[in-house]
């Protein structure tokens, strides 16, 4: 029995992992899926000072309370530094650590530092005119049914409706504030999933993660023709990758 601890991403909550989790439990493995302060239905915990490192703690809290150990620590997108900075704190907690078409970041970096100047310019300026200067209200310049439907891809109409009333504006430190990493080798496996059908102009730093996975000994790369949020649009097949990904120890 493998145990997955499945991290969301900035505006959502453990909610989204719900088809996947259940999925996961069903195939015989135990599955976790917190949220993080200040989103889903902790959205109302939001502070100014909600930050990386917080969102850090909260893995943190939910590895040591449920004593988890030999864990599968999974992160999409923007929580691809919660992972990270859970995995620096618990290394030997570890079984495997699988990044979901996620931010990869070194040691020191925050997103903001592994996104495009133009990108970080935009997301910069909803913060300041649409957010009160400290949360991140959405994406991009469009609206949620718009980045749901064009960006990622998500047609199926019960999931629209499931989806945008649960979307939380994410506080800014999230994305702004450099992240603890590992800087040498431990023994669990490190694993990162690929979704191809992502439609992000170059440089994606979801690309330049996974080159690097594939050029970096103790990696796994693995590449799957799915949109961004594929545990939504795609949960059979997630969990089958999740599955795989979980045998890379």
């Amino acid at each position: 029995m493998a145990i997955f601890l499945l991290v969301h991403p900035a505006w959502m909550g453990g909610w989204c992992w719900k088809k996947v989790a259940s999925q996961l439990r069903a195939s015989g493995h135990d599955a976790f899926a917190p949220t993080l302060t200040g989103l889903g239905e902790r959205a109302h915990l939001a502070t100014r000072d909600t930050d990386v490192n917080t969102h850090v703690e909260d893995i943190v809290s939910v590895i040591e309370f449920e004593d988890l150990r030999d864990l599968v620590l999974v992160g999409t997108s923007s929580s691809g530094v919660v992972i990270t900075g859970a995995a620096a704190r618990m290394p030997e907690r570890l079984a495997s650590l699988v990044y979901l078409d996620a931010f990869l970041p070194s040691d020191g970096q925050c997103i903001l530092d592994l996104q495009p100047a133009e990108r970080r310019e935009a997301l910069e300026q909803l913060v300041a005119t649409e957010g009160d200067g400290w949360l991140l209200p959405r994406f991009a310049p469009p609206p949620w049914p718009v980045i749901l439907q064009s960006m990622w891809q998500v047609t199926d109409q019960a999931d629209l409706k499931w989806m945008l009333p649960r979307l939380r504006p994410t506080p800014f430190k999230h994305f702004s504030t450099p992240v603890s990493a590992l800087t040498q080798a431990d023994a669990f496996a490190r694993v990162y999933i690929r979704c191809t059908r992502t439609p992000l102009p170059p440089p994606s730093p979801f690309d330049v993660a996974a080159d690097y996975a594939q050029a970096t000994p103790g990696w796994r790369h693995i590449a799957i023709d799915l949109p961004h949020v594929p545990y939504v649009t795609h949960p059979s097949e997630t969990t089958e990758v999740l599955l795989d990904a979980a045998t890379a120890h």
